[in-house]
């Protein structure tokens, strides 16, 4: 490993959140070989941040989370990368932008999650963002988007902003329960109506069914349980209430 955690928190100031477009990244996270710099402080199961040469000869980094490096958890299944790669793509399918390119990659450390590093500010997040009213339209997204997956663990500092203004969620693994276990900090709009746009793009993805990628990171119960969600979603039109008094909250919230 070549760099500190420090190095690994570094944010450029260009326009790109990636360290390149994101259009052919997941190609090179599936085919191409990396190189690890340094572990990622502040993560409960191994996270490395690395980095691809590309055809440029530019560095592409990128996170990864290999499953032999995750902390066996009583209430969830093993193999919790698989359900990062999964958020991503029920993002794609619903044609919405708020989680970064992820995908399956083996490594030194086996198979794991491998997912483009976001360039952000990391002073900001979903706390401060939605006080500054910056990015409302991709935090709206993400809730639903939550919901959707069954997050269990969406903390303020999961939500981040990218240099071009654009809000990416991240560490993504607790979702997708066959068992309603939704913790997120973002209530700021529940019971407000949803976004016209956003319904129909829920619409569209239950009327085409889980996508054969997406149904291969979960088990059938899972499947179903996301259907579930996304139809109340429809059907409501509502974004969702915490009615447990707070029990639905992550800790700590950042």
């Amino acid at each position: 490993m070549s760099s500190s955690d420090g190095d690994a928190l570094s944010v450029r100031n260009d326009e790109d959140p990636f360290d390149a477009p994101s259009d052919g990244l997941i190609e090179l996270f599936e085919t191409g070989e990396f190189e690890i710099e340094g572990r990622m402080p502040y993560s409960s199961n191994l996270t490395l941040l690395v980095h691809y040469t590309d055809a440029d000869g530019s560095d592409v980094r990128a996170i990864y989370k290999p499953g032999q490096g995750e902390r066996p958890l009583w209430d969830f299944p093993g193999n919790l990368y698989r359900r990062e790669v999964a958020a991503y793509r029920l993002n794609s399918a619903l044609g919405w932008n708020v989680i970064p390119p992820t995908t399956l990659a083996t490594g030194q450390m086996g198979e794991g999650s491998m997912q483009a590093f976001v360039n952000a500010e990391f002073a900001e997040h979903y706390f401060t963002l939605h006080e500054a009213g910056v990015a409302i339209p991709d935090l709206q997204q993400l809730c639903v988007l939550d919901y959707i997956a069954n997050n269990t663990d969406r903390k303020s500092g999961h939500c981040l902003l990218a240099p071009d203004g654009h809000v990416y969620g991240i560490d993504n693994g607790l979702s997708f329960h066959a068992e309603y276990k939704l913790r997120t900090v973002i209530w700021d709009f529940a019971g407000d109506p949803i976004p016209e746009q956003l319904v129909e793009d829920v619409v569209r993805f239950i009327d085409a069914g889980v996508p054969n990628d997406l149904a291969a990171m979960l088990d059938p119960f899972e499947q179903d349980a996301m259907l579930t969600r996304a139809k109340a979603i429809a059907k409501e039109g509502t974004f969702p209430e915490d009615d447990t008094d707070g029990h639905r909250w992550p800790w700590p919230l950042v």
